[in-house]
């Protein structure tokens, strides 16, 4: 059984450590009120497609926010979706490699980053599914339209447009379940999984259920360019294109990258000068290296020395001034980041049978 904190906390300091960064929205923070008032620990779930290899965006923010839950004294179960793989065709459609995987090399490229089994529960999807959970799927799909429906498959990566078989309309009826299923007062997830949360929240009501709804910043690829249409509201924003994707190695750290790769990532990413919004490197600092501690920047005296930077009010403002070259503040990233992920780059090098594992897939898929 995972171990918890929050014995002795407040409610306040609750709540404010489950609004901490990559934080970006809780649906709604009344109902999270009531809930901590209700429950001394919460249970709480984040759900995760088994596909290609665990980047800053799916392993490091999802880390840091779990152990904001953690000291909350919430329950944290990481949910490994086999079958929502299998149904929206990842490694193949071959769900034994998808199990496989789940629960080897994507199971530990969290365990890697400092989430064991006796801090969070790991829960294969498939090995819960049973009569009562399919005939809520039916329930559920019975009371939402196509229509409804169509515009939920964005939560897989996909538009409405593209050509799918017939079983992804199931997908978002699925993941509403998967809730009512686990029984958790907290759904966790990046904001693209925003649609079938207020699904869920919708029809929640007919299984006798409530949870609150928590949604973390999607960090943009470092390749940028396509970032979110800023003059849509979050809740309306269909497009997946700007965000950190294993299915492009390119716009992404992945957790057990070497130094040298990810120096190399950072180097080539895209870093407009004075431009904050939509900066990769930017969020980068902001969403996962200052929330905890200051960021220091060391550059040449004739530069400008070194300048130390405690938190992103402060960054953003020198940076939009002109006052911060791109490659000063790349070169402060990489080296942060270079120390956050050296326990995972440690840990697959002791236990390269599961690299081996998604390689492997990849390769043959």
């Amino acid at each position: 059984m995972p171990v918890f904190f929050g014995e002795k906390m407040d409610l306040e300091t609750k709540i404010d450590l489950v609004k901490r960064k990559p934080t970006e929205e809780i649906v709604t923070e009344a109902d999270l009120r009531e809930i901590f008032e209700t429950y001394a620990h919460p249970k709480h779930y984040i759900g995760f497609e088994i596909s290609g290899m665990v980047h800053l965006g799916s392993g490091l923010c999802t880390m840091l926010k779990l152990k904001d839950f953690l000291e909350a004294g919430i329950k944290p179960t990481i949910f490994l979706a086999d079958y929502h793989a299998w149904i929206n065709g990842k490694l193949g459609g071959d769900l034994d490699a998808i199990r496989k995987v789940a629960t080897g090399y994507f199971k530990h490229a969290f365990v890697s980053l400092g989430l064991p089994e006796d801090k969070v529960d790991y829960v294969l999807a498939s090995t819960i599914y049973d009569a009562g959970y399919w005939k809520d799927v039916l329930n559920i799909a019975k009371d939402t339209t196509v229509n409804r429906m169509l515009r939920c498959i964005t939560i897989m990566g996909r538009k409405e447009s593209d050509s799918m078989s017939s079983a992804v309309i199931f997908y978002p009826a699925m993941q509403a379940a998967d809730i009512f299923k686990l029984d958790v007062q907290i759904a966790h997830a990046g904001m693209d999984q925003r649609k079938v949360h207020m699904l869920a929240r919708e029809v929640a009501p007919k299984f006798k259920k409530k949870f609150v709804a928590v949604h973390g910043h999607l960090l943009p690829g470092l390749q940028g360019g396509a970032r979110m249409d800023p003059t849509k509201p979050v809740s309306e924003d269909a497009s997946l294109e700007a965000k950190m994707s294993k299915s492009k190695p390119g716009s992404a750290i992945f957790i057990h990258d070497s130094e040298a790769e990810i120096q190399d990532k950072i180097k080539k990413a895209f870093c407009p000068e004075k431009v904050c919004e939509g900066n990769p490197i930017f969020e980068t600092a902001e969403y996962l290296i200052l929330r905890d501690k200051p960021l220091k920047v060391e550059r040449p005296a004739k530069f400008g020395g070194d300048i130390e930077f405690a938190d992103a009010a402060e960054l953003g403002k020198v940076y939009a001034d002109g006052k911060l070259h791109p490659m000063d503040l790349k070169n402060a990233v990489a080296r942060e980041l270079i120390a956050m992920l050296k326990p995972s780059r440690d840990y697959f090098a002791k236990h390269e049978e599961y690299l081996k594992q998604i390689g492997e897939a990849a390769i043959t898929r």
